[in-house]
């Protein structure tokens, strides 16, 4: 029941993620998301076999059960169809991680409100893919909003390395910098939520 419970938690997760790049870019002019039936709940439209399955449970098995991470499979866009490319890439970027944000708010208010420590580990869960996101490495949300701020010239072929993106991620796991990065995320939004961080046990 509690692996049941984590999938579920997991795939909305992830899901709504998504799905709020693809709603995000839909109002911002491109509708290559919704064209391609990926503005949707429905979390078998979002599944990727590597970031959905196999990096999680690589991450799981490796450090036994105290570190998991992993995203759904990414949204298309098509930047050159929104309204204000350079900019809109950053808004469509943020929408994702902004979204586990406000759910790991929605989360620490009903943890506030019942006591119930799950709730707890639901709101790491939303701080975490949030921060793993936001780590600047093609394919993921940070990406992109470093791409917006840069040249024309840099950009692109910034993010061009996104077709070697799993080999960095899992470099970057091997080396200890998603620890360095993203553990210290959550504890800081932890803090400003008011919930104990991951070093307060």
């Amino acid at each position: 029941m509690m692996i049941a419970g984590w999938v579920v938690v997991f795939l909305m997760t992830v899901t709504l993620h998504e799905l709020c790049h693809g709603l995000a870019a839909y109002y911002l002019g491109d509708d290559t998301a919704k064209r391609a039936g990926r503005l949707t709940l429905n979390p078998l439209r979002h599944i990727d076999p590597f970031w959905t399955v196999i990096l999680p449970l690589v991450l799981y098995i490796s450090t036994q059960g105290r570190f998991m991470i992993g995203m759904a499979k990414p949204v298309p866009v098509n930047f050159s169809r929104l309204r204000h490319p350079k900019t809109d890439m950053i808004w469509v970027a943020l929408a994702g991680p902004l979204a586990n944000f406000v759910l790991a708010a929605l989360f620490s208010f009903l943890l506030h409100t019942t006591g119930n420590s799950l709730f707890l580990y639901v709101i790491y869960f939303n701080l975490g893919l949030a921060m793993f996101n936001l780590v600047p490495i093609p394919p993921l949300d940070g990406s992109r909003i470093v791409a917006g701020f840069l040249p024309s010239a840099l950009a692109y072929p910034f993010l061009r390395l996104e077709r070697y993106g799993f080999v960095l991620v899992i470099l970057l796991y091997m080396t200890g910098f998603l620890y360095y990065f993203v553990i210290p995320g959550i504890n800081f939004f932890s803090r400003l939520l008011q919930v104990p961080g991951l070093g307060d046990f």
